[in-house]
Formats: structure tokens, sequence, C-alpha cells
């Protein structure tokens, strides 16, 4: 399909301002999926917060010059589509670690977290990243142990008196 110049500049717009507020991204390779799974796939993606999009390797490039994801531009080659989150920086490789379990032909060739572009071995890392919800759930988890252990600590003699003061009303009933 022969694009107008228009066009090609909404593109690059669009998925340069995506790429400019989002945390994370992935480069897959799509090759050999069907248009069925390729629309699946970016139900999925759209149900859980990630922008999907393929778009030609010349346009992603520009659209990722000036983002924290230029370090991901040698790695458009091919048919290949991106993946950005915006909020969470696991979503999308949990996203395309499950999809990789259902279509066996996709390949995630990059990552890219922070600036930094991460070879695709580290999708099960990144995916393995807490959401932002488990992570404040862990953190309040540390913060209460120390407390909660000072309590128990601190009620521990009494509990052990009313244990004795037990032991020896249970010797004398006996």
């Amino acid at each position: 399909m022969v694009l107008k110049l228009e066009d090609k500049k909404a593109i690059v717009d669009e998925v340069a301002g995506v790429a400019s507020k989002a945390v994370s991204a992935v480069v897959a390779d799509y090759r050999g999926l069907t248009v069925a799974e390729m629309t699946e796939l970016r139900v999925k993606a759209r149900e859980s917060g990630v922008y999907l999009r393929v778009v030609r390797n010349t346009l992603a490039r520009r659209a990722v010059e000036n983002t924290d994801f230029a370090c991901m531009q040698d790695e458009f080659k091919g048919p290949v589509f991106l993946a950005f989150s915006p909020e969470d920086p696991g979503a999308v490789a949990r996203l395309l670690r499950d999809a990789m379990r259902d279509y066996e032909k996709l390949k995630v060739c990059a990552l890219a977290l922070g600036g930094k572009l991460l070879p695709a071995k580290d999708l099960n890392a990144i995916a393995d990243l807490p959401t932002h919800d488990q992570a404040l759930a862990i953190l309040m988890m540390v913060l209460n142990a120390p407390v909660t252990k000072l309590v128990r600590t601190m009620a521990e003699p009494y509990a052990m008196l009313v244990r004795t003061v037990a032991a020896v009303r249970d010797k004398k009933a006996a």
C-alpha cells in the first residue's frame, strides 16, 4: 500500500508520541502469524494497556529517534511490530511471553527498558517484574514486618505466663 507523505508523518508522530511516554518497548518478528492470530494479539494488547503497531522500519526508526528507545533502531529488520508499555514496565513483556506460548512463530528481537537495549533472552526476567500494585504490596509487607515482630516479642512474656499458669492448673486438676 502506497502511503502519502502526510500519512507517513502522521504515523511517525503517533508512534513518537507513544514512545516518548512509554517506559518499556519490545520489537518482535511476526513472520508466519496469520491475520486472525495477529488480530487476537492486538486485542490482548489493547486489553492489557499495551500499544502494539506494525510500522515500516524506516518510519519506526524516525519515530524512536529522539526517545529512550533510539537504542532499538538497529533491530528494525524484516517484518516487525513495536509494542510499548506506557505505565507498567513488565506489561509488554508479559503479553509477548504469553503470546509466544500460543504462537510458536512469534519471535522477540529485542527489549528496551529505561533507555537500555536488552537481548530477547531477558524477556522472562522483565515479564516477572511485579506490577505497580504488587510492588506497593511487597513494600508495605516489608515495612510492616518489623512492627509486627516487635508486637509479638512484647506480647510473648505475658502469653508465656498465661501458658505456665494454665499448665499448673491442669497439673493440679489431674
